[in-house]
């Protein structure tokens, strides 16, 4: 294609290739105008096989296409003339000779010359989808009164369905006017724009696909989603900052909490227990960031995780013995190991019969007990009060007669108070520790307990984590993006100053195959757990072949 500009009365015409342009009077420029009047980043220029798209940078002057202002991404025919401050351009595709009266570029910046194939790509079509888009939902805004409909009774199925009725209306009138651009569906169309005004945007696509197990939102731009253990870039794409800004509000809105400058970080759920959290300017430099963790749409039972070699048959028949016996179990691993999943998985071997009280940060755990309480902690409101933490929670539950306690994850005070119920009579109780290693959930433990203040000696902290901790299970997050559980260790007790654990099943690597995944498996050590006495005792018959090592 052909750039042709005027500045200060010189024109100059140059071919130019594929990529991304930046117009303005900064040295970074790629198209540069020593001119007062024009913005150090004044506009961007996409060039894309046959198209060439224009955007605003929020100039402080304005850029006009054939003498209009333009305040969104317009596509440029050989015959618009831009005005940037007082130089002017125009592209071409070369067939046409017509140009602006004594017109000359400045030459690219020399020194910021970049190859086009390094510039970021960007689809012509998505550019003018989006704006297709912004339109259609500022008309939306201007036709419906949502405060008024709110005020009236309207409940949230009959805000929807005004919001698609008149979404189909207004795509009805630009489709007879002969104004939507072709290449772009109708129907598709319809779909996107009620997403992003009554529901999540973007991002109801990503959370009804089931192979997409994380999204990442980094910005309006960059959305990035794990599949099968790896990251990729979606072509996902929010129009702008406030795009994600308002899916972030939908998302806490029903919880109570918030998100502003005062408080730029949360933690949240989605109505399906999905994890969320999000981080907002000042403290994301990148625009704001949401990060979801899907949860399986349908509860993983034990054959699941045999079946994609999480653990083995023998490992699910020990850990159903253990919370049926009532053992005090520890989850533990890295971030995004499968913990919580994990500690889900072995709330559905507690009895029906008995009394669950959950406490968690943002409710996630989704068990299939009729008698179940689930308590979540409160942030601080915008005054910094009201505030009701997890420990505050765990020492409340005492209090309920519960038969089960499952804290959802202890990274602070509360696990003393954890440690207190295991030992004064609430057996049976799970929760979730980040670790490296079975070892490690000793030391965090301990730390944690320091936590909360109290100033009490290691060993007395080493005692009262000995006597309370009964398993441990260890899951991590492998190089081909497969979670395994890698060791179930009993905590035997105290011998001098140092807990004695001993591991029960260990996962061994092998290899790796050609496909780069882990070729391995969980074996018994031949250690069989030192209260396996109580089992016979108590007429449960047991198989002792599960602990015999190979």
């Amino acid at each position: 294609m052909t750039l042709t500009t005027l500045a200060d009365g010189v024109r100059e015409t140059r071919e130019i290739t594929e990529g991304t342009y930046v117009i303005g009077r900064g040295a970074s420029c790629r198209i540069c105008f020593d001119s007062q009047d024009v913005s150090d980043r004044h506009a961007i220029l996409s060039v894309r096989g046959d198209h060439a798209i224009l955007e605003d940078l929020n100039s402080a002057n304005g850029t006009f296409v054939n003498g209009e202002q333009i305040d969104r991404p317009v596509v440029l025919d050989s015959g618009m003339v831009v005005q940037i401050g007082s130089c002017m351009l125009r592209v071409s595709d070369g067939t046409d000779e017509a140009s602006v009266r004594d017109e000359t570029p400045e030459p690219l910046c020399e020194e910021t010359e970049l190859a086009a194939e390094d510039a970021p790509p960007l689809d012509p079509m998505r550019t003018v989808r989006r704006s297709v888009q912004t339109q259609i939902q500022h008309e939306l805004l201007n036709r419906m009164d949502m405060k008024k409909l709110t005020l009236q009774g309207v409940d949230r199925d009959g805000l929807e369905d005004s919001a698609r009725d008149n979404i189909r209306a207004i795509i009805d009138e630009v489709v007879k006017k002969g104004r939507l651009p072709s290449g772009i569906d109708p129907d598709r169309l319809e779909e996107d724009v009620f997403n992003e005004a009554m529901r999540l945007g973007p991002l109801e696509e990503l959370l009804a696909d089931d192979s997409v197990t994380e999204i990442m939102v980094n910005g309006p731009d960059n959305v990035y989603v794990e599949r099968n253990g790896r990251l990729e870039l979606s072509d996902c794409q929010f129009s702008d900052d406030e795009s994600v800004m308002a899916v972030i509000e939908r998302i806490i809105a029903p919880l109570g909490r918030r998100c502003d400058e005062s408080q730029p970080y949360v933690d949240a759920r989605l109505a399906d227990g999905s994890r969320v959290n999000a981080i907002i300017a000042p403290l994301a430099l990148s625009g704001p960031t949401i990060t979801i963790r899907k949860f399986s749409k349908r509860a993983l039972t034990p054959q699941d995780f045999i079946r994609i070699g999480t653990w083995t048959q023998d490992a699910a028949d020990f850990m159903k013995l253990c919370v049926m016996l009532r053992k005090n179990i520890i989850v533990a691993g890295g971030t995004g190991s499968g913990k919580t999943t994990l500690l889900n998985l072995l709330s559905g071997f507690i009895p029906r019969n008995e009394r669950i009280v959950t406490i968690e940060d943002a409710a996630e755990l989704r068990l299939q007990q009729p008698h179940v309480v689930r308590l979540e902690a409160r942030p601080p409101n915008i005054e910094g009060k009201g505030a009701v933490p997890i420990r505050d929670l765990v020492k409340n539950c005492l209090r309920m007669r519960p038969d089960r306690i499952i804290v959802g994850e202890c990274r602070g005070g509360e696990a003393l108070d954890m440690l207190q119920a295991m030992n004064t009579g609430h057996d049976g109780s799970l929760t979730t520790v980040h670790a490296n290693s079975p070892r490690d959930v000793i030391s965090r433990l301990e730390t944690m307990v320091l936590m909360s203040g109290m100033d009490l000696p290691s060993r007395a902290i080493r005692e009262q984590i000995a006597s309370a901790v009964d398993i441990i299970i260890h899951e991590s997050r492998m190089s081909d993006g497969s979670r395994k559980v890698t060791a179930i260790t009993e905590v035997t007790g105290l011998e001098g100053s140092q807990v004695v654990m001993q591991d029960i099943f260990v996962f061994e690597q092998t290899g790796v195959d050609l496909h780069g995944r882990i070729i391995g498996s969980m074996r018994p050590t031949g250690a069989v757990p030192t209260w396996i006495d109580q089992v016979k005792s108590r007429g449960i018959d047991v198989d002792m072949r599960i602990f015999q090592g190979n």
